[in-house]
């Protein structure tokens, strides 16, 4: 027998007499505690409520995966009903496998061989069978002893060295048989290290012992929050010929990740959000103390359309009357040549024929809701009993089967698709129930006319659906204008105020190729400052969306014109701008819609001012020139002074020359000087005129 095979049933052994000896202690009672009440949350937290019977000193085992033991610690309640008491509750510790081993008297981390596992009990008193002697005795240790075998070549054998009485007997442990602990506690110790070890095979599952003292039959119940899949919503809405109802089912997806299964149990599925984090409290913390060491060394993550605010309808002209700046024809005009509005209908769209005989699967004839709806407070609540779904299992489940109003329509945003509007409709949250974002699959007459997304729709509002590409209306949107119109001016200390007025006008073009008027919505985004004029209002706004809503005529094609304007001012500061500028917006008329006169003739008398500081300026600049010119001169003459003798008569010439620039530089500059001192007076007098200067 090999020493790998007499440790296993060392091993063996150990752990049945361990397990007899536990077997004949009074050991409480495992009792099985069924789920009964299971509440969903849409944050991705569940509610979990076990309850059963219990008899006595009993105890309950449920299983959890690693990464749920923390909210086990953080939320878990208990209650024995009747009379009983909950005491401890016990789970694996979390420390790694080698450390609890290590807190073992029998170490076992290494996998040890059979000699040496007898090594770390040196000291215990065992029984052995070797061959057909049996012997009782205190190990004093192994060794390895050479014997001969096969061709003389020597063997290295493992021998146990046994104290027996007051004799020392070698035995070779290949000839051991059978070996036996005879000390219970180091037993005990030896068969918890390897039950350390068959929990650790399974580390991502993990035992939660909860004990209950009492006599007599007791009700008890156990309740504990925990990280679950989210639940889920997914719709369809049927569609037939019934202009105002549709058919909506809301089918509930729920998943089954726990270790036990769920029989009969009450399912509630919430559409509310509570605050719900995670605590570390499974693994062990051991407080940081520093290492000393002798001297040198130390220690060192389809489009949903946004729900909207209605606005009252401005009344729209039937056809026939005039348009103003609603929808109207480009193409098929009226009998008086007149283009012809967008009217507000309702649209009726036939769905596609399959050209088939077959009729068409009635999917809300045999799918009833299973579920009870409730409001609790801000969250709303769906309620399933007695469903049954098996651990690491899921299923969907119908929770709505109700009539809703819808209206077909076509909606165009061309940041969507630029050419063609999109299938859809508006639908009314008529089911007094809390409709949760999912995507709907929508069919018409029986048949796949596409998918939609939907955010969260309490009860009695509306979301608009798209569902597929509108292929019998295009839209042209590439006629746009914009224009600018000066409104009027004001002066505020000294600054020239203007406001000017930008038009902006966007034309969207539908052309119907169908025999049947549609209802249409285009989509047009807000913008920052503008707003609308001669234009339809809205059906209804969003914070970046105008909705206007209207008729698309069958085989024609009709024309919604918005025109948006923004006011913006300029400011010019009037000590700094340039003549030419303050000219011109004192010659704009005194019509309305141009500067008033009070400010024109402001701005004229600060011209005034500005042109006789530029006339002064000018002066200045010539006389500034001209001294520049003499003074070049002056250095002519000296220069040839130096090459003319003093006493002839060209020399006095010269002489009587420079006398005279000297006479002109001091009069040059006396002028000058006195430009200057007028220039500065007069910026003084301008910059005080325009400081104090508001008007309009």
């Amino acid at each position: 027998m090999t020493n790998r095979l007499i440790a296993t049933v060392l091993l063996g052994l150990a752990s049945s007499r361990f397990a007899a000896a536990q077997t004949s202690r009074a050991a409480p009672a495992t009792t099985e505690v069924p789920v009964t009440k299971v509440v969903l949350f849409s944050s991705g937290v569940g509610y979990f409520e076990h309850s059963g019977s219990v008899h006595g000193n009993s105890t309950t085992e449920l299983r959890f995966k690693t990464s749920q033991i923390n909210d086990i610690l953080k939320s878990i309640v208990l209650q024995d009903q009747d009379g009983g008491r909950v005491g401890a509750i016990s789970y694996p510790s979390q420390d790694p496998l080698a450390k609890t081993l290590r807190s073992f008297q029998v170490d076992i981390t290494q996998n040890p061989s059979l000699a040496q596992l007898l090594n770390q009990l040196r000291g215990a008193r065992v029984t052995i069978q070797s061959q057909a002697e049996k012997l009782s005795g205190i190990i004093l240790g192994v060794e390895t002893r050479d014997k001969g075998g096969e061709k003389d070549e020597p063997v290295a054998v493992p021998v146990l060295n046994l104290l027996t009485g007051a004799t020392i007997r070698a035995v070779e442990l290949p000839s051991i048989t059978n070996l036996t602990l005879d000390d219970p506690q180091l037993q005990e110790e030896l068969t918890r290290a390897l039950g350390a070890l068959v929990q650790a095979r399974d580390q991502d599952k993990k035992p939660v012992t909860i004990n209950f003292t009492g006599t007599g039959d007791r009700h008890v119940r156990i309740g504990y929050v925990v990280e679950t899949p989210v639940w889920k919503t997914s719709y369809r809405l049927l569609l037939d010929d019934k202009e105002k109802f549709g058919k909506l089912q809301g089918w509930a997806i729920v998943e089954n990740q726990t270790e036990s299964d769920w029989n009969n149990v009450s399912l509630s599925l919430v559409s509310g959000r509570p605050i719900s984090f995670i605590m570390d409290l499974y693994q062990p913390l051991y407080a940081t103390r520093p290492t000393v060491v002798p001297e040198m060394y130390a220690g060192l993550s389809p489009q949903v359309y946004e729900g909207a605010t209605a606005t009252d309808s401005a009344p729209v002209p039937r056809p026939g009357g005039t348009a103003g700046g609603g929808m109207q024809r480009r193409i098929g005009y009226d009998s008086n040549g007149r283009p012809m509005p967008l009217a507000l209908s309702a649209m009726v769209v036939s769905s596609a024929s399959t050209g088939s005989h077959v009729a068409n699967l009635d999917a809300a004839a045999s799918v009833q809701a299973v579920a009870s709806a409730a409001k609790l407070g801000a969250l709303f609540q769906y309620t399933v009993p007695d469903v049954t779904i098996a651990r690491q299992k899921s299923a969907m489940l119908p929770i709505i089967t109700d009539s809703v109003e819808v209206e077909r329509l076509s909606i165009y945003n061309a940041s969507v698709l630029r050419s063609n509007p999109l299938n859809g409709v508006l639908l009314k949250n008529t089911t007094g129930k809390h409709l949760l974002q999912g995507p709907f699959t929508v069919f018409d007459k029986g048949v796949y006319a596409g998918d939609a997304r939907i955010d969260n729709v309490p009860p009695g509002q509306e979301r608009l659906l798209s569902y597929g590409i509108d292929l019998d209306m295009i839209v042209d949107d590439t006629k746009n204008t914009q224009n600018t119109t000066l409104l009027t001016a004001k002066i505020d200390k000294g600054v020239l105020i203007v406001s000017r007025k930008l038009v902006a006008s966007q034309e969207y073009a539908a052309d119907n190729k169908t025999n049947k008027d549609k209802t249409l919505i285009i989509e047009r985004p807000i913008r920052s400052g503008w707003k609308l004029v001669d234009t339809p209002k809205p059906f209804e706004t969003t914070p970046d969306l105008y909705r206007f809503k209207g008729t698309a005529v069958a085989k024609r094609v009709t024309v919604l014109t918005v025109k948006e304007e923004l006011v913006t001012n300029e400011t010019i500061m009037l000590a700094s701008a340039g003549l030419d500028q303050l000219v011109f917006y004192s010659r704009t008329g005194s019509g309305a819609g141009d500067v008033p006169a009070n400010v024109r003739d402001a701005l004229g008398k600060a011209i005034q001012l500005k042109q006789s500081i530029a006339d002064v300026e000018t002066d200045i600049n010539a006389h500034t020139q001209r001294l520049e010119e003499i003074t070049a001169e002056q250095n002519r003459i000296r220069e040839n002074m130096k090459t003319v003798a003093q006493t002839t008569q060209y020399y006095d010439r010269l002489l009587a020359k420079l006398n005279e620039q000297e006479s002109s530089i001091e009069s040059l500059q006396k002028e000058r000087d006195a430009l200057t001192a007028k220039r500065d007076s007069l910026r003084r007098e301008l910059d005080e005129y325009l400081n104090g200067l508001t008007v309009g």
